[in-house]
Order: structure tokens, then sequence, then C-alpha cells
């Protein structure tokens, strides 16, 4: 014990000592690496990229990569030219998966956001909270839900041609509805796209139709259009196959937000005594569609300032169909109705 006693003074001198020397080395060391750093800094100055030379002539003339590119006999892989990911999501264990919708390389990667839709920031505020509100479903306390029955049902009976035969549908339809989850906060209906299409038939005869019809369509809806063939002949409609009568464009984020506020704001008040959508539109799963004369497209204000860059008689009309979140049109329509699409006539849901 006395031994340890009489080392720990030891040690304490020797760390003192220690750490003595080697401030002294730290603060040597500080000053000899801010002269080192000025000199460094006074040697860049004065060895500065703007006062380099030009490179000579040799090295100019030999520095050709789209040269050395095309003496390449062998072209490198396909993927150091470009990326395309699977077009097909083929489960979680597929070696290929495609990459999340925030890479840009991704098919579904929307670039943006650019500004701020005024139909869009109206929803998020205040139309989410009114339709959660309007279609709330209260249940009091103590509520129990009765059990429902398989939509699908059996087959009940002696006749043997009921064993093993596969389930039929409910009973009224031989279409299932879709089901109707109780709207929450997580469920709130919303606009996913747009669909805008426009059939022209008198691109049968003449071409021209079908290009003017595209430059409008691009013109209204800022996005361009996609022509599409006819699948079969109809002597009728002396229509040929593989004929390109139909143009679509398909609109999301912010163009459909911008698309349907010019929509509602300025095209339908121009309209002369317009009535609004008809009540019983819908496909009875959240798809509402209305449509607009030739006359009622050239109210468009990209028309109507350049009226006079478009034959009249080649102007289209359309058909506009609203994809929402929706699983029945009367949530769908709500949706509609906050945004200030006007119905008439008998609601069907």
């Amino acid at each position: 014990m006395a031994l340890q006693q009489g080392l720990r003074p030891l040690r304490r001198s020797i760390w003192s000592s220690q750490s003595s020397q080697l401030g002294l080395a730290a603060q040597q060391s500080r000053g000899y690496a801010s002269t080192d750093i000025a000199d460094t800094i006074q040697d860049l100055e004065s060895a500065s990229s703007l006062r380099a030379g030009t490179p000579a002539e040799d090295t100019t003339s030999q520095y050709d990569p789209v040269g050395r590119a095309r003496r390449r006999k062998i072209q490198l892989p396909p993927s150091r030219y470009q990326f395309r990911p699977p077009k097909y999501y083929r489960g979680p264990l597929h070696p290929h998966q495609p990459p999340p919708a925030s890479d840009p390389a991704s098919r579904e990667f929307q670039p943006g956001p650019f500004s701020l839709p005024r139909l869009e920031q109206t929803y998020q505020s205040t139309f989410a909270q009114d339709l959660m509100t309007l279609a709330y479903t209260h249940f009091p306390p103590g509520y129990v839900a009765p059990t429902k029955s398989a939509r699908l049902r059996k087959w009940e009976g002696e006749s043997p041609y009921y064993k093993n035969r596969p389930l039929r549908g409910p009973r009224g339809a031989d279409v299932l509805r879709l089901l109707r989850k109780p709207i929450t906060f997580r469920n709130v209906p919303k606009l996913e796209r747009v669909t805008v299409h426009s059939m022209i038939s008198a691109a049968k005869d003449d071409s021209a139709h079908l290009h003017v019809a595209g430059m409008v369509m691009q013109a209204i809806t800022g996005v361009r259009a996609s022509a599409f063939k006819t699948k079969k002949s109809v002597a009728g409609f002396d229509v040929r196959a593989n004929q390109y009568l139909s143009l679509t464009c398909e609109l999301k984020g912010e163009d459909m937000h911008h698309f349907l506020s010019k929509v509602i704001d300025v095209v339908m008040p121009k309209i002369k005594d317009y009535r609004g959508v008809k009540g019983s539109t819908g496909d009875s799963s959240g798809n509402l569609a209305f449509g607009f004369t030739n006359e009622e497209v050239a109210l468009f204000p990209e028309v109507e300032v350049n009226y006079d860059s478009y034959p009249p008689k080649m102007i289209p009309g359309c058909h506009i169909m609203i994809h929402t979140s929706a699983t029945n049109d009367r949530d769908a329509r709500l949706l509609l109705q906050q945004i200030g699409v006007p119905f008439y006539g008998k609601l069907v849901n």
C-alpha cells in the first residue's frame, strides 16, 4: 500500500510533464500550420486558372469524344446509355424492382410542384374536412354492426348440378358493386386524374382535322395529345381499321387542378343557358363524365385568344372524364359539387 501511495504523485508528475510538452508542441504546430496555410493560399492565388494559358492545339485537336465513341467496335451495354424501369410489377421477390415514384427514372414520377393550384390548396384546407363531415356516419355507444352474409352465394339444393359449382353473384344484379368503407381522414375522396378525349370522325377523309384537334387539345390542357387507331372496320360509319380517329390527354397533379379550375370558373359560366352536368352520369365506381361541343370548346381562353389560328369547322368537341378515389357516384358527386360543378336532374347514386 505504501508503495502504491508513493507511486501516485510520481504518475501525476509524469502526466503533467507530458501534457505540458504536448501543449507546447500543439502551439508550435498551430503556428507552423497557419504559416503553411497562408503560403498555400498565396500559391493558389498566384496560380489561378483564370491566368492559365490556352491548351496546345495538339491537345484540343485530339479531344474528340464523339469520334472516339464512333470508333468503338463494341458498344457498351444498354444500361450505360439509358435506364427504363420494369413495366409491370412482378411481386416483392422479383429481382427487378421498380424504383419509387419519387425517383426521376420511375414511370410514375411526376415533376414538381412548380406552383400551388388554388383548387388543390382549397381542397386541403376546406373541402376535405367538409366532405368528411358530410359523409360521416354516427353510431351510438354500444352499437354492434350486424353480420353480413357472403357476397358470393353457394348453390344450395339437392340437384346434382349444384355440386362443385363456382359461387354465384349476389341477389339483384350480376355486377359486384364496390364496397363503401366508412370515410375517415385516411380515405377522404380526392381527385386522381382527368381524361380528355375527342373523337374526330371527319379525320377519316381529311387528316387535317386530326392535326387541328391535336393542337386545340394541347392548347387547352397543356399536355400533348395521344392519337389512337381504330381496331375494326365498320362499314355503316365508313370506318376502316388502323385509322387515327381519336385523341386522348391524361392530366395529373398540377395540370389536372389548373384544367378543372379553368373549366369550372371560366368556361362553364360562359356557356349560355348551361344547365350543368346530368345527375345520372357515373360508372358506379366514383368516375363522372361530361362533354363540351365544339362551340363550347371555343370558349376556352387559349382558343378564344387565338381564334383566328384555328379553322372554326375543325375545332373538335371533347369528353371530360374525372377519376376520383371514391367508390360510388354519391361521394364523387359530393366532391365535384364542393369544387363547383353544377348537376341537374335526378341524382342516380
